[in-house]
């Protein structure tokens, strides 16, 4: 019996651990989603397009927390994305931002942005979520292509 009490207490802290990057996981999915968006068509009006984005029916089971979060994220990686193209030119030789493949493009800023610039996340875990949403969003070839990029983007500030 105590066996059993043992492992209920150990896998309670990792559901909810679980179940919290789930929801920063989704949020990320999201902010994704909407950058493309706005990479495919940047003359849309951010602040209404982004409501209308998170209002759509496949994400009225989204909690409002990781709506608040796909908020934060694509308005912080939206108005800093020069900066963030910026290192991808810096480090990403034969490949200008604007001849990546949109999604690609899109999740290498979102996550430069968090494990690079605002730094809220270990440069191990934003790698490894590059290539988890690279897996989800792009081609057989983006969670190749994302991995190296940001491998070289964490090699590069290594170095500064």
């Amino acid at each position: 019996m105590s066996s059993s009490s043992t492992t209920t207490k150990s896998t309670k802290p990792k559901k909810f651990i679980g179940r919290k990057f789930e929801a920063i996981h989704r949020s990320r999915e999201l902010a994704v989603q909407f950058l493309y968006s706005l990479d495919i068509y940047p003359d849309q009006d951010f602040n209404p397009s982004l409501e209308l984005f998170l209002s759509m029916d496949e994400m009225q089971d989204d909690t409002p927390e990781v709506k608040r979060r796909c908020r934060s994220l694509s308005s912080k990686v939206w108005s800093r994305r020069g900066e963030i193209d910026g290192i991808l030119l810096r480090t990403v030789t034969g490949w200008r931002p604007e001849r990546m493949m949109s999604v690609d493009r899109s999740i290498l800023r979102l996550l430069v942005f968090e494990g690079f610039i605002e730094k809220t996340l270990p440069v191990k875990s934003a790698i490894t979520e590059a290539v988890r949403l690279a897996n989800d969003f792009g081609t057989k070839d983006s969670a190749r292509f994302v991995n190296g990029v940001m491998c070289k983007i964490a090699k590069f500030f290594e170095q500064e």
